[in-house]
């Protein structure tokens, strides 16, 4: 019998068995990483901020690559500056990941808020009977978490991204390490 928690292994996941031992590794490195990111919230946050900076550096620089690439396509000035403000926007991002924490964690907290509000929204146009109050619950809380996200802005900025990327790799963790003990071999 198989569920969530005890998957079926013979299928696509038989590959993996004889991988068990390192998805269990990968499962306990992100866990030791959340949990230092936790441990660590404002150090986790500058350290999100350089990443995001980076991956918008490097955007950029594709993006004016592209420029070049599609020339005849008539809009070359348009995709040239969006690279350039990409650049601009991952070197400010270096330049000062005080300031950038700050905004990211001002836009996160707005994005939470409307999230919210739409899953609420939408909960309420479901049908009865159908799993309508899970859909609301998980707006309610999302909205609950933009307000106080937005209510202590912006020396939210200081650790909410650090809480963020540290819960995710602590649950990220858990369920490398979750598959890799279910990939055990079935006892005969």
């Amino acid at each position: 019998m198989t569920n969530i928690f005890t998957p079926d292994v013979s299928g696509p996941l038989a590959p993996l068995r004889a991988k068990r031992g390192w998805i269990i590794a990968l499962g306990v490195v992100y866990l030791i990483s959340g949990l230092v990111a936790l441990g660590s919230v404002v150090a986790a946050t500058a350290a999100s901020v350089l990443v995001v900076g980076i991956m918008m550096v490097v955007a950029g620089v594709f993006e004016v690559i592209n420029a070049f690439q599609v020339k005849t396509w008539g809009r070359f000035f348009l995709w040239l500056l969006l690279g350039i403000l990409y650049i601009a926007a991952g070197i400010l991002a270096w330049d000062n990941p005080a300031l950038t924490a700050v905004w990211l964690t001002l836009f996160l907290g707005a994005a939470l808020v409307a999230s919210g509000i739409t899953r609420i929204v939408l909960a309420f146009g479901m049908k009865h009977g159908s799993p309508w109050i899970m859909v609301a619950v998980s707006g309610l809380v999302t909205l609950l978490l933009g307000v106080i996200i937005l209510a202590k802005w912006p020396v939210s900025a200081v650790y909410t991204l650090g809480i963020f990327l540290g819960v995710d790799l602590v649950f990220a963790g858990a369920s490398w390490i979750g598959l890799g003990v279910s990939l055990k071999k079935p006892q005969a």
